[in-house]
C-alpha cells in the first residue's frame, strides 16, 4: 500500500536519534583497538613465541600454531556475546553491560602491552580482550536499533550501514598505523596504542549517557513466566537460525584474511609501485578501505539499480551472493599459493584483488546479517539474537582453529598444506552455497521493527 501524503511528510521530517554520533564514535574507536591488535597478532606470535630463530624447517608448524591461537581467540571473542546478550536483556540492560565490560576490555589491552615477552600472561590479555569485545558486541549492535521508533524506523537501514562504515573507518587507520609502530617501535608500543583507543571508546560511550534510549531489562522471572512470549520467541529463533546456520562457513573463510592471508603476504612481492612497498601486515588495510567505499555504493547505487531493473533485493539473496563471492576470493588465493609453492614470488596485487572480492562479499553478508538479526527478532530477545549471529562467527573460527591445530600436530588436516589448504575451503564453501540455495526455497520471514511488529512474508 502506498504511503499517504501525511505519512510521506512524517517520513521526510523524521530525524536521526541524538545518540547516534556517540554510538558511531564509540564503535570506530573500539574497532580501531580490536583490529589494530589483530593486524599484527599472527606475525607477532610466530616471530616472538613459535619460531623466534626464523628456522625455515619450523615455519609451517609455527604458522599453524599461530593461526590456531588467533582463530581460537576470535572464536572466544564471538562466543561471549551470547553471555553479554543474555545479561543485558534479562538483568542489567545494554548500557550498563557495554560500559562496565568495556573496562575489562581496557585491562586486556594493558596486559598485551606489558607482557609482550611472556606467552602465558600475553594469553591472559587475549582472554580479557575476548571477554570484553565479546561481552559488549551483541549489545552494541542491538543498541543501535533501540534508538529508533515508528517515526524514524525507515532510517534504521541507513544507520546500520553507517555503523558498519564506522567499524571499517577505525580499521583502515589502525591496520596502517599499528604494523608501522610494530616494525619501528616494537610490540609494547604497537599493542599499547590500541589500548589507548579502547579507553577513548569507553569515554565516548559514557559521554552519551544522557542521550541513549535505554530499553530496560525484562527480568529473568518475567522472561521465564511468559509462556506465550516464549512460543513466539522460539519460533523467531528457529526462523533466524535457519538462515544463520549457513554463515559459519562464510566466516571460516573471511577471518583468514587477518591471519592466513597476512602470513601469505610475507612471501609475496610487496611492491605496489616502483620504489613503494608495504609491510605484510598492512596489506589487509585494503579490506576496510574497500568496505568504506563499497557500503555507500551498494546502499545507494547497486541495490536501487537492481530494484529498478525488476530484481527484488532481499536479505536472503544478498547473503547468497555474498557466499558465492567469498568462494571466488579463495579461488584467487589458492591459485596465488600454487605459485608460491612452486618457488615464485608473485605480486601482492593478486592478493589485493582477492581482498576486493572478499570485501564485496562482506557487504552482502555481514551488513545484511546485522540488520537481519535485529529486525527478525521480538523485543525480548533482540540482543540475544544479535549474539547468535556473532556465535556463528565463533563457530567458523573454531573450525579453522581445529584445522590448524590438526596441521600443527600432524593430524588428519596436515594433508591440506600450501595451496590444497585454500582449495579445501573453496570446496567447503561450494557445498555450503548449494545447500543454502536449497534451504532458502523453504524459508519464510517475519519482521519485527523497534517496539512495533510488522508481520508478513518477504519475497525470497
Amino acid at each position: 500500500m502506498d504511503a499517504t501524503p501525511a505519512q510521506a511528510d512524517a517520513k521526510s521530517a523524521a530525524k536521526y536519534p541524538r545518540s547516534i554520533p556517540f554510538i558511531i564514535g564509540n564503535e570506530a574507536a573500539e574497532r580501531f583497538s580490536f583490529y589494530g591488535m589483530r593486524s599484527i597478532l599472527s606475525t607477532f606470535l610466530v616471530a616472538q613465541f613459535f619460531n623466534p630463530t626464523h628456522n625455515p624447517a619450523l615455519q609451517s608448524v609455527a604458522e599453524a600454531k599461530a593461526n590456531d591461537q588467533v582463530h581460537f581467540f576470535v572464536a572466544l571473542a564471538y562466543f561471549m556475546p551470547l553471555i553479554g546478550g543474555l545479561v543485558a536483556d534479562w538483568f542489567f540492560g545494554k548500557y550498563k553491560v557495554i560500559l562496565y565490560v568495556s573496562m575489562i576490555y581496557c585491562v586486556g589491552h594493558l596486559f598485551l602491552a606489558l607482557f609482550d615477552t611472556d606467552l602465558e600472561w600475553f594469553t591472559y590479555g587475549l582472554l580479557l580482550i575476548a571477554i570484553g569485545a565479546g561481552g559488549i558486541k551483541s549489545c552494541v549492535s542491538a543498541n543501535v536499533g533501540d534508538q529508533f521508533d515508528e517515526s524514524n524506523q525507515h532510517l534504521m537501514s541507513k544507520i546500520y550501514g553507517w555503523f558498519y562504515f564506522s567499524i571499517n573507518s577505525g580499521s583502515v587507520i589502525s591496520t596502517m598505523l599499528i604494523p608501522y609502530l610494530y616494525a619501528n617501535y616494537g610490540a609494547s608500543v604497537a599493542f599499547g596504542v590500541p589500548g589507548i583507543l579502547m579507553a577513548l571508546a569507553t569515554l565516548i560511550f559514557w559521554l552519551g549517557r544522557d542521550r541513549y534510549v535505554k530499553v530496560p531489562p525484562i527480568g529473568l522471572k518475567n522472561a521465564l513466566a511468559d509462556v506465550q512470549m516464549w512460543k513466539e520467541n522460539l519460533g523467531a529463533m528457529g526462523r533466524v537460525l535457519s538462515v544463520f546456520i549457513f554463515i559459519p562457513v562464510f566466516w571460516a573463510l573471511w577471518d583468514q584474511n587477518l591471519s592466513e592471508w597476512v602470513l601469505q603476504a610475507t612471501k609475496l612481492d610487496l611492491t605496489l609501485v616502483d620504489g613503494f612497498t608495504v609491510l605484510p601486515e598492512q596489506v589487509q588495510t585494503v579490506n576496510p578501505f574497500f568496505l568504506v567505499t563499497m557500503i555507500p555504493i551498494f546502499t545507494y547505487g547497486v541495490y536501487p539499480l537492481l530494484e529498478r531493473l525488476g530484481v527484488k533485493v532481499t536479505p536472503l539473496r544478498k547473503m547468497g551472493a555474498g557466499f558465492l563471492l567469498a568462494g571466488i576470493s579463495f579461488v584467487i588465493i589458492a591459485q596465488l599459493q600454487e605459485r608460491i609453492d612452486a618457488g615464485q614470488h608473485p605480486t601482492v596485487w593478486w592478493q589485493i584483488l582477492a581482498y576486493l572480492v572478499l570485501s564485496a562479499s562482506e557487504v552482502l553478508v555481514s551488513v545484511t546479517s546485522l540488520e537481519y538479526a535485529y529486525t527478525h527478532s521480538p523485543k525480548a530477545i533482540k540482543s540475544l539474537m544479535s549474539s547468535f549471529y556473532l556465535l556463528v562467527i565463533s563457530a567458523g573460527n573454531l573450525f579453522v582453529s581445529f584445522v590448524n591445530q590438526s596441521i600443527a600436530n600432524k593430524g588428519f588436516f596436515s594433508r591440506f598444506e600450501g595451496a590444497s589448504y585454500y582449495w579445501f575451503f573453496v570446496g567447503l564453501m561450494a557445498v555450503n552455497f548449494v545447500l543454502y540455495l536449497i534451504a532458502t526455497a523453504f524459508i519464510k520471514e517475519k519482521i519485527y521493527v523497534g517496539q512495533l511488529e510488522e508481520v508478513g512474508h518477504l519475497p525470497e
